[in-house]
């Protein structure tokens, strides 16, 4: 029989990579405009399993992969209940229980009012908060963080911890904003890439926005506002912001942590998803969105937020009240 520590060691991760395949099926939904394939909520077309053709497929799926994903949660939950000592991990893991079933109602609301932006914003973000929760639960069951807390640690870097804590601010912001362009029909907004409405600087007066339009008109898509391109200007900014931070990221933790290759290679991992991030994001554009593509761009911001806090996770104290210490400080 498996150890209870172990299991639940298992069981977290197994919880945290379900999650992030849930933002990617989430993801093929919006992007395969299948949000409505089916019309009603909880059951779909009356049924429990309908045929399984077209944005069912897509929708449906979908709905079966949270519904697997919140037993899962819940199952997670109750174990942490019975065997879990400490009371901050059995008090997290009913969080993201109640995380999950709030997601839920937020999708079939997203689907009984017609998509609204504003609850299909929240439904996607909310799956964002979520997955970082089930980061936290995996990682408060890791062999590394019970390693530490049995060890005397010593000294911690405020200011690269400040920057960690700087980058997932950022990540979270660009999300949001992506989310937004998303379910405002502006992944398009500003057609072109490396220019931006025709030139490498947008100046969103009228000549730019007649220059989108009309090349959203041969190409037979509805015109957009000067408020959509400010959107898609807005993500395009983002991804300039965050390159920058990973680049002084990576230059610090190359310093500070050359010693501690759980920490090299967490930040390397973040460079690559990053890379990765900017790459499908000007796929994105110049495949006028391919569904596959955009997916893809959701579900690799997602893993690059997830890196970056499992990256603070590794190099913060595992005591708050020292976390709390060490941000106050410019060592510890």
């Amino acid at each position: 029989m498996i150890p209870k520590h172990i299991f639940l060691r298992k069981f977290s991760k197994t919880v945290c990579f379900s999650t992030l395949f849930l933002i990617f099926a989430g993801g093929l939904v919006t992007s395969t405009g299948s949000g409505l394939a089916v019309p009603d909520w909880p059951l779909s077309y009356g049924t429990l399993f309908p045929p399984m053709v077209g944005g069912v497929f897509y929708e449906h799926g979908h709905r079966m992969i949270a519904s697997t994903v919140g037993f899962l949660m819940l199952c997670l939950a109750g174990c942490l209940g019975l065997w879990e000592k400490r009371l901050w991990v059995k008090i997290l893991g009913f969080i993201a229980l109640g995380a999950v079933i709030v997601q839920g109602i937020l999708g079939g609301i997203t689907v009984l009012f017609f998509l609204p932006t504003p609850v299909s914003v929240a439904h996607g973000m909310l799956a964002q908060t979520f997955f970082l929760l089930t980061i936290f639960l995996a990682y408060s069951q890791s062999q590394e963080r019970q390693t530490r807390e049995n060890e005397k640690e010593i000294f911690f870097n405020s200011r690269f911890l400040k920057l960690n804590i700087f980058l997932i601010g950022i990540i979270y912001l660009q999300l949001l904003i992506g989310a937004v362009m998303r379910h405002t029909g502006s992944g398009l907004a500003i057609p072109d890439f490396p220019t931006m409405g025709g030139s490498f600087w947008p100046t969103f007066d009228e000549n730019m926005v007649a220059w989108v339009n009309l090349w959203r008109f041969e190409h037979d898509l509805d015109p957009v506002t000067k408020g959509q391109i400010l959107i898609h200007f807005l993500h395009r900014l983002g991804a300039l912001v965050i390159a920058v931070t990973v680049i002084v990221l990576t230059w610090q933790g190359g310093k500070e942590f050359k010693n501690k290759i759980i920490v090299t290679r967490t930040i390397f991992l973040i460079d690559f998803l990053v890379i990765s991030q900017i790459i499908l994001g000007v796929l994105t554009v110049v495949t006028q969105k391919s569904p596959h593509v955009t997916t893809l761009h959701v579900m690799v911001g997602a893993a690059t937020l997830g890196a970056a806090v499992l990256l603070a996770l590794r190099v913060s104290p595992v005591s708050f009240k020292k976390f709390k210490k060490v941000l106050n400080n410019n060592h510890v």
